[in-house]
This record gives C-alpha cells, sequence and structure tokens, in this order.
C-alpha cells in the first residue's frame, strides 16, 4: 500500500485566502502542499472564481494588472490537483 498524504479540498474561497493571506489556514496548508506533507485539491469553479477576483481586481489604468498567460503560469506552479 503506498502512503499518500492528507487530502484537502479548496473552494474558491478558500483558493483566495491562500493565495492572498499571509496567516491563514489555508495559506499555511498551501505551504504544507509543498512539502508535501498534504496533498490540495480544487475543480475549475474554484480557480475561475479566483480568476474573475484578480482580473476585476488588480488593475493598473484599468487594465487587468496579469495576463493570461501569467494566470496560467501560476496556475501551473501551484500544489493542487485540479479536479
Amino acid at each position: 500500500m503506498l502512503w499518500r498524504p492528507p487530502g484537502y479540498r479548496f473552494t474558491a474561497k478558500e483558493l483566495v485566502k491562500a493565495l492572498c493571506g499571509e496567516d491563514t489556514d489555508e495559506s499555511k496548508l498551501l505551504m504544507a502542499a509543498i512539502y508535501g506533507k498534504v496533498e490540495l485539491f480544487a475543480d475549475s469553479t474554484a480557480w475561475n472564481g479566483f480568476l474573475w477576483l484578480v482580473r476585476n481586481t488588480f488593475k493598473i489604468d484599468g487594465k487587468p494588472m496579469y495576463s493570461g498567460s501569467e494566470l496560467g503560469s501560476l496556475k501551473e506552479s501551484l500544489p493542487i490537483v485540479w479536479v
């Protein structure tokens, strides 16, 4: 039997807390996932919620601060299994 770390599933709200909060439980879980101590899961609606927030909140002169490719790179770099 293979050992697997405990798994947690993020909602959109929890994903935002993980990525935007410094000392939240969610950000601590994200750090634990980086070190392989837990496994994180999230579905596309959680990522879409985060995208909506970033694209509509972080703007410079009315234009989104981050490009689609930058946000795509962020998604790919996260230690999250997208389901």
